[in-house]
């Protein structure tokens, strides 16, 4: 039942977004429609193979370097696994629909205790109302620009895992439910709301445990989940929407910044940063948003783009405040979309 309610969501809220006529003819909208079965399981072989591999690195070489790799490529690779999910939340990981679902859900979004279900119609309510008072995520980016002093408590809170322990206490209170109901209830609650999480996790500490390095699973699966996962979905949530020059033009209310590989392969993953392209044109697949650039571009759209060369420029624009006055209301504070 919540998977046909997610789906009708999905038809309705899409059918109500702006047309893509206005950037791109049908011919070349056809060039860049198309989820892949083949690209998708490319992509989620890509993903787990990373972080596979970043743990049996560390395993077979075990050293400080080895270590802090580990925990910046597993936790870009975490933030991967909520990007692939919310392409599967847009029909576009993979072209049968079922498959899409089901690996969005078991192989992406349950491992970093996200649900594909519960996502899907709340992220698109953001495109239908992009940077509008409507917008369930005009809280990420109404607060900046905010000061420096302030971005820097951001990260430390992020790298300390302060910000991972309040949302997931905030998450977790939320499926227990209220507290005045027998513990019997709210563990019920908590294993309908939360139990592929628990269930996902549970079995890549096996895995771990079944390959004799049981210590695997807290240092180089939850330690980058608390940490580096944290930082750099804040910095792509920055990257998105914040401060952008006009919220009421699609093409400057949400930003494409650029990327070198090395930042795509520890900050931004899977063409995550061709945000505007996605914004635009809804129908193409993570993996054709690069083309979609360079489409845009050589319409002559590029001027009117909100771009910026990299994160860095970014981060400057959004901690462009000068005064350290507290910008984000308490309401607000742990919020994240993928």
């Amino acid at each position: 039942m919540a998977a046909l309610a997610s789906q009708r969501a999905l038809r309705m809220l899409t059918a109500m977004l702006p047309k893509p006529h206005d950037y791109v003819t049908a011919e070349e909208a056809n060039g860049l429609r198309g989820p892949s079965d083949l690209v998708g399981t490319l992509l989620v072989l890509h993903c787990w193979g990373l972080i596979i591999g970043s743990m049996a690195l560390f395993v077979l070489w075990p050293n400080p370097f080895t270590f802090l790799l580990g925990v910046l490529v597993v936790g870009a690779r975490q933030l991967g696994l909520g990007i692939l999910m919310h392409d599967a939340a847009h029909g576009l990981l993979f072209a049968r629909r079922g498959l899409n679902d089901w690996v969005g859900q078991w192989l992406c979004a349950y491992p970093v205790a996200t649900d594909l279900l519960r996502y899907r119609p709340y992220h698109l309510s953001h495109h239908r109302y992009t940077q509008q008072a409507e917008d369930p995520d005009l809280g990420l980016s109404a607060p900046f620009p905010i000061s420096r002093a302030s971005l820097r408590r951001k990260i430390l809170r992020d790298l300390t895992g302060r910000t991972a322990f309040e949302r997931r206490r905030a998450q977790f209170a939320a499926a227990l439910g209220p507290r005045d109901l027998p513990w019997a209830d709210r563990l019920r609650n908590l294993w309908r709301v939360e139990g592929g999480a628990i269930a996902t996790n549970a079995l890549l500490l096996a895995g771990c445990c079944a390959v004799g390095h049981w210590y695997l699973y807290p240092a180089l699966w939850l330690l980058p989940l608390a940490t580096w996962y944290q930082l750099v979905s804040r910095i792509r949530n920055i990257a998105e929407h914040a401060a952008v020059p006009d919220n009421d033009d699609p093409l400057r209310n949400t930003r494409t910044t650029y990327a070198n590989p090395l930042v795509r392969l520890l900050l931004a993953p899977y063409w995550v940063n061709y945000h505007l392209e996605h914004h635009l044109l809804l129908f193409v697949p993570c993996w054709k948003l690069r083309a979609a650039h360079r489409l845009l571009l050589g319409k002559g759209f590029g001027p009117r783009m909100e771009l910026q060369p990299g994160y860095r420029a970014v981060l400057q624009r959004a901690a462009s405040r000068r005064d350290d006055k507290p910008s984000i209301p308490r309401a607000s504070r742990g919020a994240q979309h993928i």
